[in-house]
């Protein structure tokens, strides 16, 4: 039985597709959900792609948690169906509640677009199973509001209990602690700023090194394939 991933698509999603492709080319089967879905069809795992949700007015995701689609998010992410939001995805959790921290204006108050190099520091979540312990990795990156930041208590929970998934090896946005992403308690929901869908091919992206998030969920005890 073919594994199925949801991605979801907002208003202002941008890499849905570029997601939608990743889920393919990892060998899974790709399921549109929309924003204003109140239910969840049968999935195995979900995505929440990078863009600009609801033109992130108040806040990036702010709007987007209180979608219809997130209420039944939440509830598959807290019975342990596992979540991957990437850059504007990542900020959608934040607000959601299911991560903590947020996401604010990069240092220096510019727009960063490249190739960044990655540390991979958890490999036991459901979307990291596949890489080595610190293995470095290169992953595109391109946000305006995309250091992580959270209070000192927040800092030492993440760097004691291993929640941390993946630090910059430069720093390039002021993130605390070089974070580039990081998972809940249980391991089922990352969130990731850089964007590993556009690494998935040889022919557009810097490496190969993007399919492996998608592959270790496939493979993942948390997924029944």
């Amino acid at each position: 039985m073919t594994t199925r991933i949801g991605v979801i698509t907002f208003p202002g999603s941008l890499d849905d597709a570029d997601s939608a492709r990743a889920v393919t080319l990892a060998g899974a089967e790709a399921v549109p959900l929309w924003h204003g879905d109140e239910s969840l069809p049968e999935v195995d795992a979900i995505v929440i792609p990078g863009g600009f949700s609801y033109g992130d007015y108040l806040r990036c995701g702010a709007i987007a948690r209180f979608a219809p689609i997130m209420t039944e998010v939440v509830r598959a992410a807290d019975r342990g169906l596992p979540v991957l939001g990437i850059c504007n995805g990542f900020q959608v959790l934040c607000e959601a509640h299911l991560l903590p921290g947020a996401l604010a204006i990069n240092e220096g108050r510019h727009f960063v677009c490249r190739d960044e190099e990655l540390i991979v520091e958890n490999t036991q979540t459901a979307w990291t199973s596949g890489f080595a312990q610190e293995q470095h990795i290169v992953i595109p990156l391109k946000n305006g509001e995309g250091r992580y930041v959270a209070d000192a208590k927040t800092l030492a929970e993440l760097e004691s209990q291993g929640r941390v998934v993946v630090r910059y090896a430069e720093n390039p946005n002021g993130s605390n602690n070089n974070i580039a992403g990081i998972t809940n308690a249980r391991g089922n929901v990352v969130g990731l700023m850089p964007h590993p869908e556009h690494a998935v091919e040889s022919l557009t992206g810097p490496s190969l090194d993007g399919l492996t998030f998608f592959t270790s969920v496939l493979a993942d005890t948390h997924v029944s394939a």
